[in-house]
């Protein structure tokens, strides 16, 4: 490749951040493989120019290091992809407030760390593309996911507002929302230990359905992980980016749901401000 690139993705042993970073190393880019634990993606290293670094997104110090490092080898991050996330299944009341937390603390506020850490960087040379995978359950909630649901909406908030205070500083950022993919999210997902058998027929049965369909997913990780690269470069690239047939037609239909709802109750919003006297 002639001019590549660095790549810091979070989140590398396994699922999206595997199978991303795997596609950009074969494309020539220059990739920051980061983990929790650097034994699980050591291999990734042999297919290219690649700097492996530790990494606990929920830790701000180490954050900051891992770009630092990136600087110092590399010159810049161009590029931050914000994958590392986790799941847990549970309804809404069902669900322990430790985990909830946990949720926000590593798909929210580390997604946060990782931003913070880049952005001196690419404020100072004025470039640089953030890419925030969320979920479609970051634009429609799901039962038996509720706080991952909320989780990944926050994320989708604060890409919003950030891209609005960045855009004019020359630095890009996109949201990423897949549904369903073949990767060991659903499998590694903590849950409930004690549900309520109130919520079987919708939780229980999400939840069940979640187990079962590990190994049967239709999304493509490989697949995924090429079509991120392509956005990027894209000539102009995508606000939103929605992976999978599924994640496009819920979308759609939430979309065209909030239009009829919206226009039915217009006047009661609009009859909410105060009268303007010159109407």
């Amino acid at each position: 490749m002639n001019n590549p690139r660095t790549w810091l993705v979070t989140g590398c042993s396994t699922g999206f951040g595997r199978y991303i970073a795997e596609h950009l190393l074969k494309q020539g880019e220059r990739v920051v493989v980061t983990a929790r634990k650097i034994e699980q993606v050591e291999d990734l290293a042999r297919l290219g120019e690649a700097l492996v670094l530790p990494l606990d997104v929920t830790d701000p110090q180490q954050a900051r290091d891992v770009v630092a490092a990136s600087e110092r080898v590399f010159g810049a991050v161009d590029v931050l992809v914000n994958n590392a996330g986790i799941g847990y299944f549970a309804a809404v009341e069902e669900t322990d407030p430790r985990a909830a937390r946990r949720l926000l603390e590593v798909n929210l506020f580390g997604t946060a760390g990782m931003i913070h850490a880049v952005l001196p960087g690419m404020r100072q040379r004025r470039r640089g593309t953030i890419v925030n995978l969320t979920s479609i359950g970051g634009l429609a909630g799901f039962p038996a996911v509720g706080y991952y649901c909320a989780s990944k909406f926050a994320v989708e908030g604060l890409s919003d507002a950030l891209r609005a205070e960045v855009e004019p500083l020359g630095i890009r950022v996109m949201t990423v929302e897949p549904s369903a993919f073949r990767t060991e999210w659903a499998g590694s997902a903590d849950e409930v230990r004690e549900p309520i058998d109130d919520y079987d027929a919708t939780a229980g049965a999400a939840r069940r359905a979640y187990h079962a369909s590990i190994g049967q997913q239709e999304g493509d990780p490989a697949r995924a992980a090429a079509a991120i690269y392509a956005a990027v470069n894209a000539e102009q690239p995508p606000q939103r980016l929605l992976l999978g047939n599924r994640a496009f037609e819920v979308a759609m239909a939430k979309l065209s749901a909030m239009q009829v709802e919206f226009r039915a109750w217009e006047a009661t919003a609009r009859g909410a401000d105060f009268p303007d006297p010159d109407r």
